[in-house]
């Protein structure tokens, strides 16, 4: 049997590039799979696999576009300038 490696909460939330709250609150929902060992909680590998190779959900998408649309609105400029370089 395979030995399981596991990730702390703060630990994920570095590699996801979002704060350690997120990822409790993710936790807290259901919408990450974590085991609480003591006061703390530990993630397997199996589950950071999975959170890294999932697609963005369609709200996500449409949060995404948006954020993006808003960017070049306000820095199309500077973006087009940069790009020029």
């Amino acid at each position: 049997m395979p030995k399981r490696k596991y990730m702390s909460i703060p630990d994920l939330a570095k590699m996801l590039g979002v704060s350690r709250i997120t990822v409790y609150n993710r936790v807290r929902r259901g919408e990450i799979e974590a085991e609480k060992v003591g006061r703390t909680y530990v993630i397997t590998d199996q589950t950071v696999n999975s959170l890294l190779s999932e697609e963005p959900t369609t709200k996500e998408k449409k949060q995404i576009e948006a954020a993006v649309k808003r960017t070049v609105k306000e820095y199309g400029d500077v973006l087009r300038k940069l790009a020029a370089e």
